[in-house]
């Protein structure tokens, strides 16, 4: 098993150090995780939209992602085919500069998110000290690239969808980071790395040591509030095909496009991956003598990706809500739970520095 809580970042500048400056080595690492991560978000973008279609076919009867191709692959093909021949078209008159950038800002706060997930013990672009607070600023970040793209579209419509990202994104945050604040509490730390850590071992020889036993609460809050983040359905307010055409990106075409769909199911894969880095154990699961140092990374991929299912399921079920239902739902419902969540998760903190429970199973 590899060292436990190892960060890359100061490992690979090291090494490269020994064949180029050190600041060419910052810089050298600063690009390749750049890279990595688009790859990444690409690979997990082709996987999730043919993961999508395949659960939506099965569950609504549709036909083409079923049947087209082997398993459904070939109508992934030919959405991606379909996509790359499109004109990129900016209409008249667009505020130019905030409508072409708009696409890159909600992709590159998405794409931040990716640096603290702890993917294994050692694979972790940045193990930073506040890397909950970084996952939470950066995921806010994206709001912002959907209200250029509306506010900048000289159309009504789109306008409309950025205003109720933005006013959806910071209904929601609230309750999230408080439920956050929990498994944060019972760790002891922001860091991601550190937060998985803690729940190494077993209660009563059996039970893992997941945070999701001790805060049931918290992580139903900060799922719920997952799914409002990245606009799932019933949440899905700022598209609102019934009743704003596209929402925000009504007057975009071609990648441009393409990219806003890139961002949103990337962010709905990192906002699996970190309620699975906060409640689920992260990377923690039993390793086989084959290959040892792999399993961990598909322990993560594998509760972060059943995660992404239950989003999709709940996507292909469930029923928009109102705009004013969706507010009061986020403001009179989940923020009182989540403060409740705090008392909760207080409580338990001083139950367990207290000894009590170590007493009574042994440990």
């Amino acid at each position: 098993m590899p060292e436990k809580g190892l960060n890359a970042y100061p490992a690979v500048v090291e090494w490269l150090g020994g064949f180029v400056p050190n600041w060419l080595a910052e810089v050298l690492y600063r690009v390749g995780a750049g890279v990595l991560i688009c790859i990444l978000i690409a690979t997990l973008a082709l996987v999730l939209v043919w993961m999508l279609r395949k659960v939506i076919g099965h569950m609504q009867c549709r036909l083409g992602p079923r049947v087209t191709g082997p398993f459904g692959l070939l109508q992934t093909a030919a959405d991606a085919l379909k996509l790359l021949q499109k004109e990129d078209i900016i209409p008249a008159n667009v505020d130019k500069l905030l409508f072409i950038l708009a696409p890159y800002v909600t992709f590159f706060s998405t794409g931040m998110i990716f640096m603290v997930l702890p993917l294994s013990p050692t694979w972790i672009l940045n193990d930073l000290d506040v890397g909950v607070l970084f996952f939470v600023a950066f995921g806010s970040l994206a709001s912002f690239g959907l209200l250029m793209g509306g506010f900048s579209s000289y159309n009504k419509y789109s306008m409309v969808g950025g205003m109720r990202s933005v006013a959806q994104v910071v209904s929601y945050e609230v309750p999230m980071v408080l439920a956050l604040l929990g498994a944060v509490m019972l760790a002891g730390s922001l860091s991601t790395q550190q937060i998985v850590l803690q729940q190494e071992g077993l209660w009563l020889g059996f039970i893992p040591k997941w945070f999701i036993f001790l805060q049931p609460l918290g992580f139903a809050i900060y799922f719920l509030c997952g799914l409002a983040e990245t606009s799932q359905t019933p949440f899905d307010l700022p598209e609102g095909e019934s009743e704003l055409g596209a929402g925000f990106n009504t007057e975009y075409s071609g990648m441009r496009w393409g990219l806003f769909f890139l961002a949103e199911f990337a962010n709905a894969f990192a906002i699996s991956a970190m309620a699975t880095t906060l409640f689920l154990g992260g990377w923690h699961g039993p390793v086989f003598s084959f290959l040892p140092w792999l399993w961990p990374f598909v322990w993560f991929m594998a509760k972060a990706v059943a995660l992404t299912f239950c989003m999709m399921w709940i996507r292909s079920t469930w029923l928009r809500f109102r705009i004013d239902q969706m507010m009061d739902f986020g403001w009179k419902v989940l923020v009182p739970l989540s403060l409740l969540n705090i008392f909760i998760s207080a409580g338990e903190v001083a139950i367990i520095r207290s000894g009590i429970i170590a007493r009574l199973i042994g440990g």
